[in-house]
């Protein structure tokens, strides 16, 4: 039987590009979102690429998720925990609901995931992927609802690489830069861009396949003894902290 693994936020970006890599490297892929037309497009052309229409915010549809992956695929080998929301903004113009809108679907959902999961991956000792940020491991302004849920991402995956490794479950973090994803393109400027790549080592964006390299990695046999780890791809751009461009 095929390894199958289980990706969040399926039916585009990163999420996608995942899927996509796994499918080439032999998986089978449950393909999860909430946003059904997207999903379901996204699926048809891809053969071991299996829609499943849930929301990762909610306690009953990730149950239910689960239980429809399980009965569908028979077995979950991994789980990328890529669904997320980016809601950029001042702290006083965050309200309670704008805070907590972010939190469901960043933390809550890769909480809920994580844990409804657990019984399939002892089966298998599986691994979690949890997708960070940059923006989790590096304070900047406009991201206080963003950047705090994943620098509790983080926190969350050590918690779990901590308690879930007697199991022979594997848990590590990955914590993208900036990716030149089409939404990316459409809201950053030029000046934003130019910044980008005068504060990032390799001077340039990165790509959606290669955020992808490094989970696909992380879910392999290849990372058999890797667990509890927070890996930031993103072109050196946290290794060199507020330091100015011209003098790194």
């Amino acid at each position: 039987m095929k390894k199958t693994a289980l990706v969040t936020g399926a039916a585009r970006g990163i999420g996608l590009e995942t899927t996509k890599l796994l499918i080439e490297q032999g998986w089978q892929v449950a393909m999860v979102d909430r946003d059904g037309d997207a999903l379901f497009e996204a699926a048809t052309d891809l053969d071991e690429g299996h829609a499943f229409l849930h929301d990762v915010s909610l306690p009953d549809q990730v149950a239910e998720m689960i239980q429809s992956v399980g009965d569908k695929l028979g077995r979950i080998d991994a789980v990328v925990n890529n669904a997320g929301v980016a809601d950029f903004g001042p702290i006083e113009e965050t309200d309670f609901a704008r805070w907590r809108r972010v939190m469901a679907t960043n933390l809550d959902g890769v909480f809920l995931v994580s844990q409804a999961a657990i019984p399939a991956l002892r089966e298998t000792r599986g691994a979690l992927v949890n997708i960070a940020s940059i923006s989790g491991l590096r304070a900047s302004t406009l991201r206080v609802a963003y950047g705090t849920s994943k620098a509790a991402v983080i926190q969350l995956t050590k918690q779990q690489a901590a308690e879930l490794g007697e199991y022979g479950i594997r848990a590590n973090c990955v914590c993208p830069g900036p990716v030149r994803t089409k939404l990316a393109m459409a809201v950053h400027t030029p000046e934003i861009i130019a910044a980008y790549h005068d504060a990032i080592p390799l001077n340039r964006y990165g790509s959606e396949r290669e955020i992808a390299e490094v989970i696909a990695f992380l879910c392999s046999d290849k990372a058999s003894y890797v667990t509890g780890q927070v890996i930031a791809s993103d072109g050196g751009f946290e290794s060199t902290g507020v330091g100015l461009p011209a003098l790194r």
